[in-house]
């Protein structure tokens, strides 16, 4: 058994207006859709969303959506909420959903969009249908892939930087190139914060965040 990881970028026609609305605006670091229930036979479904970003902007952008009949928002914490949504499924998501069912794949969740909406998932699979997979996403008019990883499918070894949102790997990055967990140290949690234009504190909140991400990621919690 494989597995494929990828960046898409949807064309207009194929991207939910939440998506759009991500792309458009700077108040959504991240979303991962984390879990979904489509009814067979019935025209709605219900999704759970992680979302990293401004709830508030968030909040009034989802409630002007037609196909959004209920959502519910719940605070993790300042920067971050669950986002329960039911929806009336569009034809667009349908279609989208075949193309995976034909080919008897799987669809691992997380699926995470990023501040560009563009689209990171893991697909499970025969290799021959992964490859064609690739190749109708490919020919596909307006549709941006980018094979990020494809191998042996093993859960254990899971990527620890998909646990990580934009600005947390920026910061890691960063740190990293800069010494910072060097040892000896090399540079200070000021320099990263000066590095990346962002207050002390910023950076130490950022770095504990995407170092606990890791960490649990590492023993499987």
């Amino acid at each position: 058994m494989r597995y494929l990881r990828a960046k898409l970028d949807l064309p207009p026609e194929l991207r939910h207006p939440m998506q759009e609305w991500i792309r458009e605006t700077d108040h959504i670091e991240r979303e991962e859709l984390l879990t979904w229930n489509v009814l067979p036979g019935r025209d709605h479904e219900y999704a759970l969303f992680y979302v990293v970003g401004d709830q508030d902007a968030y909040r009034e952008a989802v409630r002007g959506v037609d196909s959004i009949s209920d959502v519910t928002l719940t605070t993790i914490d300042d920067g971050s909420f669950y986002s329960y949504v039911c929806q009336q499924t569009r034809e667009a998501d349908d279609a989208w959903r075949m193309v995976f069912a034909d080919l008897n794949l799987v669809v691992m969740p997380p699926i995470v969009y990023d501040s560009r909406a563009r689209t990171h998932m893991t697909i499970v699979g025969e290799a021959e249908s992964l490859s064609t997979l690739v190749e109708q996403l490919e020919a596909g008019p307006g549709l941006g892939v980018e094979v990020l990883e494809l191998g042996e499918f093993d859960r254990r070894h899971g990527t620890i930087a998909g646990d990580l949102t934009d600005r947390q790997l920026e910061l890691v990055e960063t740190a990293a190139e800069l010494g910072y967990y060097a040892v000896p140290r090399e540079a200070s949690l000021a320099d990263v914060a000066t590095e990346v234009d962002v207050a002390r504190s910023t950076a130490s909140t950022v770095l504990r965040r995407a170092e606990s991400n890791v960490m649990q990621a590492l023993v499987g919690n």
